[in-house]
């Protein structure tokens, strides 16, 4: 499975990003597709994840501010991040269970500063 991830970037306090990732390749036997982060310094650590079934799971720092979406005919996870904050900043990592083992994309640079 192939990860190509997209969005990302440079964006002040109180502003909005999207991150996208499509998997590509042998996609049979996904079970989740989801966001990861890590800021450095810190573990990696889940932000949020959808399951094939539609089972959502959200970090509690996101919740409110950030949405998951997921399109299972087309094997692509959006992350809709608004009201960013600076503790957001981190490197976010498409991440793919495939028969449960993690995939991860490249990963993509969110800076939230003013």
């Amino acid at each position: 499975v192939q990860l190509v991830e997209s969005g990302g970037g440079l964006v002040q306090p109180g502003g909005s990003l999207r991150l996208s990732c499509a998997a590509s390749g042998t996609v049979r036997s996904i079970n989740a597709m989801g966001w990861y982060r890590q800021a450095p310094g810190k573990q990696r650590e889940l932000v949020a994840q959808v399951t094939t079934s539609g089972r959502t799971s959200i970090a509690d720092s996101v919740k409110g501010r950030f949405t998951i979406s997921r399109d299972n005919t087309k094997n692509t996870v959006d992350l809709q991040m608004n009201n960013l904050k600076p503790e957001d900043t981190a490197v976010y990592y498409c991440n793919v269970k495939k028969n449960w083992n993690d995939l991860w994309g490249q990963g993509t640079q969110v800076t939230v500063s003013s």
